[in-house]
């Protein structure tokens, strides 16, 4: 339980069973075992028809939770639009499952190695509402701070009400809460660029592409800064389930 009150619940397929909350044994398999692979919102069937153990994205996770009647989910950055998507069409199913899925998404914004704004462009077209949790400026994942405005929220009752008024108006999309990395591990932005930078020339000279982008650009920002950017994934996540918790609570309020 956290401090809250709130109850957390990690989501995956294990061994062809949804799991909506598991035991430590089970995280432990999760985090180290190179052979679980992620399962998107297209992969849940057969995971399940094929007893495939999978960790979940953030779309699979909204899907999940709501068939649970879970309404607030909890993570690092949403997927989004990725960088050359005019030629590749790469674009994440999380933003589809977002526009049709009516969960709180507790994030620190976008994965920095996407295009940002093609993917605040594509939210705006699907209706899916973005805000900043305690701050009018959109973080970028590992940063505070990016070159994107968004509205603010002053606390977790402001996003409960926004539920409730969703609901009322017959308004099934989710909500994106935008909640900055903390300050004490928060990476510079202008190291950031060049890092993200730099990765992708170094995918494109190695020909990655697809799935594989994203663990690859991970990877290289994790070496490049010897390990401090793991440290943030670390701090932010803990940092998004607080505040997750905090509006499961005002939500069961109201």
């Amino acid at each position: 339980m956290i401090a809250t009150g709130a109850t957390p619940a990690t989501l995956a397929l294990i061994d062809g069973v949804i799991h909506v909350g598991v035991d430590e044994g089970i995280l432990e398999r999760l985090a180290r075992d190179p052979t679980i692979g992620k399962a998107g919102t297209r992969d849940i069937g057969w995971g399940l028809a094929t007893r495939s153990t999978l960790a979940t994205t953030v779309g699979s996770s909204l899907t999940i939770a709501h068939s649970a009647g879970i309404q607030v989910l909890a993570t690092g950055g949403i997927g989004g639009v990725h960088r050359g998507a005019e030629d590749t069409g790469d674009v994440s199913n999380d933003l589809w499952t977002l526009a049709r899925t009516p969960v709180v998404t507790v994030c620190s914004g976008i994965k920095s190695i996407l295009d940002v704004p093609r993917t605040l462009e594509y939210l705006e077209t699907v209706g899916v509402p973005l805000v900043g949790y305690g701050t009018n400026v959109l973080p970028d994942f590992y940063c505070r701070e990016s070159a994107h405005s968004v509205p603010a929220v002053d606390g977790a009752e402001t996003v409960a009400h926004m539920v409730r008024a969703q609901a009322a108006i017959g308004l099934d999309t989710g909500i994106i809460v935008a909640n900055p990395p903390p300050v004490d591990s928060a990476l510079d932005r202008t190291e950031l660029d060049a890092l993200v930078e730099a990765g992708v020339q170094e995918a494109q000279r190695e020909g990655v592409r697809g799935k594989a982008v994203t663990p690859f650009m991970l990877r290289h920002i994790a070496d490049q800064t010897s390990g401090r950017s793991v440290r943030v994934n670390t701090d932010l996540l803990v940092s998004n389930a607080r505040v997750a918790s905090e509006i499961a609570l005002a939500i069961s309020a109201l």
